[in-house]
């Protein structure tokens, strides 16, 4: 360890990111820290200049490299006084580290009901609130059961997972022979036909600051096999009225600590105005655009919350400006598998109607097999309008008009590419 560091807070950061989904270095101030960082090869870029000391692996998901890197950097730097990881699947790597060593922030248990979908749905009911009935599916006929008592399709996903990843949409019992339980824990609830929101925002322990709430066009698993996938602002203030109160209703239920979250519920319309039933939450900011879009249209970081209480920090009061403007986001899937080298695309900053900022790769740029799922895609764009009609009108003809193609790359295709051609930088 350098003497002349030896007396700063050794803090140490797990990234994934190749674009600056956080900006590390405004949350920080590295001169006064010894700030180290443990990252995946593709989310070098996002990484500080002035970081302290930078370790690669190979996934940040995975434990055991991620601890060995860890005792790397707290015998050249020090044990370290906080850890930060910031993405959805580095939650609980960073909770276990903290538990080892001893560090402030989340533990493992306090992040159980925010990562385990059959814990968190067991809360929100025990609480009395609305959510499709569900129940661990240990095998075939615990899901035939389940179809026959509560009427078909059924949705199976696994307890632990994000991105959709593994959900599948049971419209029979004949579907249920064709999935696999063998591999990772599932539960299976009821399908609920109504529009899908996600939430965003603060909470204090006991109610909702800074929050918004969007509508998907389109589902985040119709995404995986080959939909576009959209978010739009909502600006109808009885559904935003319904979806604020039973959010914070969700949350109390789940913790009494202040965190940032990213809260999916399902919006019906009945007699007595919209009804909300919840879908599931993660305690950390919403992923794709969301980050982008609440920095450029409302002036709030969600990421630097949520790294200032992983330091045990308050987080940035402010004030969300702008908050009659609608903002949106547009999400269209990888041109093939990845990793994919771009033969063709299409910039669509500048139409009309149109996005007012986008990430694209280049043709001959790689589109890389990462983990920052809904980062390396085949485009990404962001809109901002006067109402939440004329956002989804810019979405939809944006989806429409855009073009990417891409073929498989090659071990040599991606042995030449450099490294900031791995993902589309945001521009606009």
């Amino acid at each position: 360890m350098n003497a002349n560091n030896a007396a700063l807070p050794h803090i140490v950061v797990i990234n994934r990111w190749r674009e600056q989904y956080a900006r590390y270095a405004e949350y920080l101030d590295h001169a006064t820290h010894r700030v180290s960082y443990i990252t995946t090869e593709v989310g070098l870029p996002s990484v500080p200049e002035a970081a302290g000391d930078i370790l690669v692996v190979e996934r940040t998901d995975d434990l055991e490299a991620v601890r060995a890197a860890l005792r790397v950097l707290a015998v050249r730097h020090g044990r370290p006084e906080a850890i930060v990881a910031l993405k959805e699947d580095d939650l609980l790597i960073a909770a276990e580290l903290r538990e080892e060593w001893n560090c402030p922030g989340q533990r493992v248990g306090h992040l159980a009901r925010f990562r385990d979908k059959y814990l968190m749905a067991t809360a929100v009911a025990e609480a009395g609130l609305d959510l499709p009935d569900f129940t661990l599916a240990g095998d075939e006929t615990s899901i035939l059961e389940f179809g026959a008592k509560h009427g078909w399709p059924l949705i199976l996903k696994p307890v632990m997972g994000s991105s959709s990843e593994g959900v599948v949409k049971l419209d029979g019992p004949e579907d249920v022979l064709t999935v696999d339980l063998a591999d990772t824990p599932m539960m299976v609830q009821t399908f609920n036909p109504g529009r899908i929101y996600h939430v965003d925002g603060v909470f204090t322990g006991r109610e909702i600051q800074h929050w918004r709430a969007s509508r998907y066009v389109n589902t985040c698993l119709g995404f995986r096999s080959g939909d576009f996938l959209g978010s739009v602002e909502e600006d109808d203030e009885s559904v935003n009225r319904a979806i604020g109160e039973s959010t914070a209703d969700y949350l109390r239920a789940l913790s009494g600590d202040p965190l940032v979250f990213h809260l999916e519920l399902f919006v019906n319309d009945t007699p007595d105005g919209p009804r909300c039933s919840f879908l599931e939450v993660g305690a950390r900011v919403g992923g794709a655009e969301i980050p982008f879009v609440w920095r450029e249209l409302h002036g709030y970081d969600l990421m630097d919350a949520a790294f200032q209480l992983q330091l045990q920090r308050p987080v940035p009061q402010g004030h969300l400006s702008r908050p009659e403007e609608i903002g949106g986001y547009l999400l269209i899937p990888a041109p093939g598998a990845r990793p994919c080298r771009i033969t063709e695309v299409t910039s669509m900053v500048g139409s009309t109607p149109g996005p007012y900022a986008e990430a694209l790769l280049e043709v001959g740029d790689i589109l890389p097999r990462a983990d920052a799922y809904y980062e390396h895609v085949g485009g990404r764009f962001r809109f901002r309008g006067a109402t939440s009609h004329d956002v989804e009108q810019a979405l939809v003809a944006t989806a429409a008009a855009f073009r990417v193609s891409g073929v498989p790359a090659t071990p040599a295709d991606q042995a030449a590419a450099p490294l900031g051609q791995l993902a589309g930088a945001s521009r606009g």
